[in-house]
């Protein structure tokens, strides 16, 4: 059995790409630096990500594949399923390999599997953006905050930057600790190493908020109180367009 550990980045797993193919050999298991190896293993290659390599396996890609189907390699590395990494390391082989593009062919598993997991993550970003909640700081910065099941925010940014180019605003991840930070100029990813009780709660405490956020808070619910019609309500329904694990972030549902 032959392994291959790299550090879990998509660099990484380009690079692994590469090197296989240079060394002629490919992994029998491939695995991120802290996962526990088998106890029986003939040959364990470390992966040094290099930059350069993943290039070079990038383009020969470009060269091959749509637009689509580079998408859903990016896109769906992005899920952070623990499967997905040796899911599109086979995925680009079997495209490599193949005289022609094999994205097509929805009867190779591998092809249907990354596709699922492609859209998967992109109803997720849809659902970031759909839900997301702004908060107004009294320094006129719109915090909002979420925990996605998966990596989305990177792929909501520009529609943000589109939608709010008038306005500072950050959105943060709760799960992966990071988020994005818009100062009327450019987007910017930020980390923080003192976590403030909005950064581990998603809200703002009402001496950060601006004067008048409350008021806009108890304005919206009292709207969507007042348009919901009550005999045509349907919990069942609701649900399904708006699942319940968002709706602590939603002003409307707290």
């Amino acid at each position: 059995m032959i392994v291959f550990s790299y550090d879990n980045s998509l660099e990484g797993l380009l690079t692994a790409v590469f090197d296989a193919y240079a060394r002629k050999t490919f992994p029998d298991m491939l695995l991120g630096e802290e996962d526990a190896l088998p106890l029986f293993y003939d040959e364990l290659h470390r992966v040094i990500t290099d930059t350069a390599k993943a290039d070079r396996v990038w383009k020969a890609l470009e060269k091959k594949l749509s637009k689509v189907a580079l998408s859903e390699i990016t896109v769906s590395w992005l899920s952070e399923l623990p499967e997905v990494g040796p899911l599109i390391f086979r995925y680009i082989r079997k495209n490599i390999d193949a005289p022609q593009s094999v994205e097509m062919n929805f009867g190779d598993p591998d092809v249907l599997a990354l596709s699922k997991i492609w859209k998967k993550v992109g109803q997720e970003k849809s659902r970031l953006v759909q839900f997301l909640r702004f908060q107004k700081a009294a320094d006129g910065t719109y915090f909002a905050a979420m925990e996605p099941l998966y990596n989305v925010l990177p792929l909501a940014i520009p529609f943000l930057k589109d939608r709010y180019a008038d306005q500072r605003w950050l959105v943060y991840d709760l799960k992966r600790e990071y988020g994005y930070y818009y100062d009327l100029q450019e987007v910017i990813e930020v980390r923080f190493e003192k976590k403030e009780e909005h950064l581990l709660s998603g809200f703002l405490s009402e001496e950060l908020m601006d004067k008048d956020e409350k008021l806009f808070q108890q304005m919206w619910k009292q709207y969507y109180t007042s348009i919901a019609i009550q005999e045509r309500k349907n919990p069942k329904q609701q649900r399904s367009f708006m699942p319940v694990r968002f709706w602590k972030y939603l002003t409307e549902k707290r």
